[in-house]
């Protein structure tokens, strides 16, 4: 006998949507295991800066970590210029803050690439490779040997 799928009941739900903006360009940064999915948007109401649904300050508490994550619009001149929103997830607060600095300069060649110039000779649209290095097998750690004596 065919099953049916059961009707869903989000059809009769009253949440209200979140309406996205109308065009936003996105970007995604990456370092060491942190991963920034970046969104800016120059729609004229939303103007602000949002990590995880909260503001810098409050989500890094440390003004380096801040000022790390909005390099990429300040160094352009155009950090009035757009809203924000970040979703990031993995790593340290150090990592996440390169995570979206890299991002967003991804984001900032979709929307203008002659901005590319300016931010690959900055350094922002560059993947830094290193990561942690695998622990090996017989090592305390990924190159740590065990100590050994001669005699």
């Amino acid at each position: 006998m065919p099953r049916t799928k059961a009707k869903s009941q989000t059809e009769g739900s009253t949440q209200e949507k979140i309406h996205a903006p109308s065009h936003y360009y996105e970007g995604i940064g990456r370092r060491k295991t942190a991963i920034a999915r970046v969104r800016i948007s120059d729609a004229a109401a939303e103007k602000t800066f949002l990590i995880n649904q909260k503001s810098p300050s409050d989500y890094f508490q440390e003004n380096d970590y801040t000022k790390t994550a909005l390099d990429s619009l300040e160094k352009t001149g155009l950090l009035s210029q757009f809203g924000v929103s970040v979703l990031v997830q993995g790593g340290g607060k150090e990592a996440q803050a390169e995570a979206i600095r890299h991002g967003l300069a991804r984001a900032l060649v979709q929307y203008n690439s002659d901005l590319r110039t300016q931010l690959k000779g900055l350094g922002f649209l560059t993947r830094d490779p290193r990561a942690k290095e695998r622990k090996k097998f017989g090592l305390r750690g990924a190159r740590r040997a065990r100590q050994w004596r001669k005699r």
